[in-house]
């Protein structure tokens, strides 16, 4: 799919960011869609303790946050750890690549926002998953799922990557730390 979003980009202009800075903000209306040229963008998450959550990382070549062209606001950060260069263009116009067929392929615009969405959840579950601590996956889980449905804490369990057992202990210490 890359030479796919080089179409797309095709004379757009190319913009540098220094280390450090912002693409986008949390919250910002999605109107644009970012094609990494050179460096890379990390999409994070900051978490309610003060930790930073890296949902994805966006390299040379990448469309940053594809899923956001499907929304109306970014659910993340993006910002650069290094001199960045990227393109942008209207993310309308992107999607209309996309239905037009402009890259020369057959995929509909449902399948593509299909695809995106599982793919930022895969690469969300990823980063979840290589905390250590299980109160730290079940903080971040929490945080951006919110709590189960009754009797739906054994699936959070496997999606955050630790034995029911585990969990369970976790919640269990949790209630009584906050009746003491």
């Amino acid at each position: 799919m890359l030479d796919h979003w080089l179409t797309s980009f095709e004379g757009a202009s190319v913009r540098t960011l220094d280390a450090g800075a912002y693409l986008f903000r949390r919250n910002d209306k999605v109107e644009m869609a970012f094609l990494v040229r050179e460096g890379q963008v990390l999409l994070r998450r900051a978490l309610k303790d003060g930790g930073l959550l890296t949902l994805h990382i966006a390299n040379a070549g990448d469309l940053v946050a594809e899923a956001s062209l499907f929304a109306d606001q970014y659910h993340c950060d993006a910002v650069t750890d290094r001199t960045t260069k990227f393109s942008a263009i209207p993310k309308a116009q992107l999607l209309k690549d996309l239905e037009n067929g402009s890259w020369g392929g057959n995929l509909s615009v449902r399948a593509f926002e299909r695809t995106t969405r599982e793919l930022q959840a895969l690469r969300t579950r990823i980063e979840i998953m290589r905390l250590r601590k299980v109160t730290d996956r079940l903080d971040a889980y929490l945080e951006l799922n919110g709590p189960p449905k009754e009797g739906r804490w054994v699936h959070v369990s496997d999606w955050i990557g630790v034995t029911p057992p585990a969990l369970y202990r976790e919640l269990a210490k949790r209630r009584r730390d906050n009746l003491a």
